[in-house]
């Protein structure tokens, strides 16, 4: 698998060029959630790839999806001016190869194929909404260069703002992952909120009624992969990539500022995540807007995500997280790259 990407985090010198030589294809991976919309723009290296832009914008598109069925007219327009802005970057850095993908937002909604086709015509973005076995595989694809190869099991999860993925895993003899068993579930942390929240806040009954809905729906995949034999056997790992789990890795760190160069790759012990999410519980959503790594766009999500995660904590109690800061574009990048070999 390839290694960790780097990314520029100032401008450099471009390097010399003889005259007449061929500039490195450039490629793009454009993954539109329910919440956020996120680019990367890369070029390849022995190594694997170097980030030479990229963009992050909390859009929420999914934003009252749940109740009308539809992606809003506020929401869309949040979008489209996002996306504007990710053409643009495309334009002006003349990116060859480009994959945009959508997820849940744009599988529910009933007027998706509309937005999309707008997309398409304001923006020259083609975006496809991939179905949820392809995003858990791109997902995977992005961070399984993280995985322990002295456990042969692996539970692997992207909790989105729509739904969540999960991913029962077997490393193979040299080590690559193959799927097993995968299971999406329409529960993430914008639905979430939005179902259980009260006055905007997630109280302690519905944060446990959180917890009670994700473990009744994941119980079958668990017991027809045997998982809990397997995790008391310590035969499992645990590898997690998401907003939810990278907000508590920082915060855990007591980071002064959100730095992906500290939390990918990390280590988080269950019990402190039980600990940094009742700490999270605690707080009402002005203190945790004020926290440095979480700030006012995940203020209202966080404990929703906190919920989630430890469901999946304490019906597979591995013991020890590893945080992902890479998932769906990553993998986009890596799968654009190899198909050009």
């Amino acid at each position: 698998m390839v290694s960790n990407y780097t990314q520029q985090r100032r401008r450099r010198k471009p390097p010399f060029r003889r005259q007449g030589s061929t500039p490195a294809p450039l490629y793009a991976a454009l993954d539109l959630g329910t919440n956020n919309c996120r680019m990367l723009i890369a070029k390849r290296t022995q190594q694997g790839f170097h980030v030479i832009d990229s963009f992050s914008r909390i859009t929420r598109l999914g934003e009252d999806l749940a109740q009308s069925g539809l992606l809003s007219q506020d929401a869309m327009e949040r979008t489209l001016k996002a996306l504007s802005v990710c053409s643009k970057k495309l334009q002006s850095r003349n990116v060859q190869f480009i994959r945009s993908v959508a997820t849940e937002a744009c599988r529910r909604a009933k007027n998706a194929d509309l937005f999309l086709d707008r997309v398409e015509r304001e923006t020259g973005i083609s975006l496809e909404a991939i179905p949820p076995i392809e995003e858990a595989s791109l997902a995977l694809t992005g961070c399984a260069s993280l995985l322990n190869l002295q456990k042969p099991k692996a539970l692997v999860f992207d909790i989105g703002g729509g739904s969540t993925e999960i991913m029962w895993i077997e490393l193979d003899r040299v080590g690559d992952p193959q799927v097993v068993d995968v299971i999406s579930l329409p529960i993430g942390v914008v639905t979430v909120s939005e179902k259980y929240a009260s006055a905007q806040e997630v109280t302690a009954q519905n944060y446990q009624a959180i917890q009670d809905r994700v473990t009744e729906e994941i119980s079958a995949f668990s017991e027809r992969n045997q998982i809990a034999e397997q995790v008391r056997a310590g035969q499992v790992q645990m590898l997690g990539t998401s907003g939810t789990v990278t907000t508590l890795g920082a915060i855990h760190l007591r980071l002064p500022r959100y730095l992906r160069s500290k939390v990918d790759g990390m280590k988080l012990p269950f019990d402190e995540i039980y600990r940094v999410s009742e700490n999270l519980t605690k707080m009402d959503c002005d203190q945790r807007a004020a926290h440095p790594c979480i700030g006012s766009n995940r203020a209202d999500l966080v404990l929703a995500g906190c919920a989630i995660l430890e469901a999946l904590c304490k019906l597979w109690p591995v013991g020890e997280l590893t945080i992902a800061d890479r998932g769906i574009r990553e993998g986009i990048l890596l799968k654009l790259m190899r198909e050009q070999d």
